[in-house]
């Protein structure tokens, strides 16, 4: 048992190992690895089957597939921070010369640019990237085949150029571009292009008798960006800490946050998943998980996270098919959760008073609707509906402004408007005007106000 282990009680340890000791069994890998993160560190990491004849552990690599997208994301990311780049610039911009080169790099992050899902034969997971040497060849003549904009539909391809877009800006293969902004800040060194030991090799399990068949662990060559990597239960624990918590050595927290949010639309008959750029999103029993699920010739993977319950959970399998590696993911997940629910930050007091910010502090009416504003801890603000419901957080935008974040209001400015005299007069958020009495008269309310004023019925 590890130090950080002891975070976990002794039947919560249990029970995890028993659902991934099952999971092994019934799903017939060779073996299994996982982790489980909590307040942003690893509190379980544990395996089971055989790797080389030894017990396989937190430090064993297993090829992650399109995890690898994820980490792209990242990178492309960054640049649209440091303004190399618009998510809504057409890929020509910035790398000219394709077949693709009017779709957005927001579409191929979202998987929405309407390109094919796979490469021109022949299959491009078990033969060498060599045989793939340029762009075109990752795209044929004509990969559109569903009009841009109009649905979510998985691209293999588009994340290949991606890899490109990120290569041609920084100047340098994107690979090191990783390791340099990403990998080594998280602490990432067992994260890498190509297998280095102890990994455990990939296989196929025959369907109808418990015979093995080894399966090629190919460079990936153009097509890397898409499912080239390689990493362990304890490096990917990391990297679902930073998906929790962040990290703005590797990315801003706003930019994190709109990776996570849906950028494309579910299929009608999905209304429980989606995809936001580079992770996959998932409701399971309630709960919203977001990360990425992977696969290779040999190998699944998968890391969720739960940003409300605070817990992330790695599985890792060398099975081709077959293993729910998602599933015991999310179980994982559940069985933390469920068993050690969070505990809340103690309450505390602001650190500081603005006199002018706790004068709005209190009760407003958006015409008859009662709502309560309250001077978040960390500087934001909350407006929300006395009659339940979640509230909308602002941020101060530095103008003596607020930005709406989430729901109806994401995006939408609220201004405090004051009268002649310079006092408070009303809120206006997105032109809905909040008052301290339902429908004031003194305010500027749209449709103006009965001057016979409220009655019986």
């Amino acid at each position: 048992m590890s130090p950080n282990e002891t975070d976990l009680l002794p039947d919560t340890r249990r029970a995890l190992r028993h659902r991934l000791a099952t999971a092994q069994v019934h799903g017939r890998a060779p073996s299994v690895a996982a982790a489980v993160v909590r307040d942003g560190r690893p509190v379980w990491v544990d395996g089971w089957g055989s790797v080389a004849g030894g017990m396989p552990d937190g430090d064993t690599q297993y090829r992650i597939g399109s995890i690898t997208k994820t980490f792209v994301a990242v990178l492309v990311l960054r640049l649209r921070d440091e303004g190399r780049l618009a998510l809504t610039d057409p890929l020509d911009k910035h790398l000219p010369g394709t077949v693709a080169g009017q779709a957005t790099i927001g579409a191929l992050l979202a998987h929405t640019a309407g390109l094919a899902a796979e490469t021109p034969g022949p299959w491009w997971e078990r033969t060498p990237g060599a045989l793939r040497p340029e762009l075109a060849d990752v795209l044929g003549s004509d990969p559109q085949v569903h009009p841009a904009g109009q649905r979510h539909h998985y691209s293999n391809p588009g994340y290949a150029l991606l890899g490109a877009l990120v290569e041609r800006i920084r100047g340098e293969a994107w690979g090191d571009v990783l390791r340099r902004e990403v990998l080594e800040p998280l602490g990432m060194n067992r994260t890498t292009l190509l297998p280095v030991a102890p990994h455990a090799a990939g296989w196929a399990v025959h369907p109808w008798a418990d015979v093995l068949l080894p399966e090629p662990a190919v460079d990936a060559g153009r097509m890397a960006p898409a499912g080239q990597l390689w990493s362990t239960a304890t490096d990917l624990a990391g990297f679902a800490g930073f998906l929790l918590d962040g990290d703005e050595r590797v990315l801003l927290p706003d930019s994190l946050a709109e990776m996570r949010s849906p950028a494309s639309p579910p299929e009608a008959s999905l209304w429980d998943s989606g995809y936001g750029l580079g992770m996959q999103l998932l409701r399971r029993d309630g709960r919203l998980l977001v990360g990425h699920t992977g696969s290779m010739p040999g190998f699944v993977a998968t890391v969720w996270v739960s940003d409300d319950e605070g817990v992330g959970a790695v599985v890792l399998a060398n099975v081709t098919a077959g293993f729910p590696v998602g599933a015991v993911a999310a179980d994982l997940v559940q069985t933390v959760a469920e068993r050690e629910p969070r505990i809340p930050a103690p309450w505390r007091p602001l650190p500081t008073v603005d006199p002018e910010l706790l004068a709005l502090a209190g009760p407003w009416y958006r015409g008859p609707a009662p709502y309560v504003l309250r001077p978040l801890a960390d500087g934001f603000v909350e407006l929300a509906p006395l009659s339940g419901g979640r509230g909308t957080r602002l941020r101060p935008t530095g103008d003596g402004e607020w930005e709406g974040l989430n729901g109806y209001s994401a995006g939408e400015r609220l201004r405090v408007e004051r009268d002649a005299a310079g006092a408070v007069s009303h809120l206006d958020l997105g032109t809905f005007v909040f008052t301290r009495k339902p429908y004031d008269p003194a305010a500027p309310v749209p449709g103006g106000v009965d001057p016979d004023g409220w009655r019986a019925g």
